[in-house]
């Protein structure tokens, strides 16, 4: 397995693993069809990201699926990538 492959499955795994349910099931699936994607810089924003409580990582996401802003500058792109990839989940899940 080589160096990127294996920063995938890290984080992969920290995103499916991360103590509360509910980021599990916001971060794991972004992982799964998202991360293979993303470029260099990317992968450090959203390893960034990870860093970050589960108790402010929530609120923030969520409050962009409001359409509201919430959180830092920083992480902001990667919020709104993360917001997005859940909104469509929850379309599917809601048949609409």
């Amino acid at each position: 397995m080589d160096d990127h492959e294996a920063r995938l499955k890290r984080l992969r795994m920290r995103s499916w693993r991360r103590g509360t349910r509910e980021m599990d099931l916001i971060l794991g699936p972004f992982a799964d069809s998202e991360l293979a994607v993303l470029d260099a810089p990317a992968l450090d924003a959203y390893e960034r990201l990870l860093e970050e409580n589960d108790q402010d990582l929530y609120p923030w996401v969520t409050a962009r699926l409001r359409g509201d802003r919430a959180g830092p500058e920083g992480h902001a792109a990667m919020l709104d990538r993360i917001a997005a990839h859940s909104a469509g989940r929850l379309r599917e899940i809601r048949g609409a």
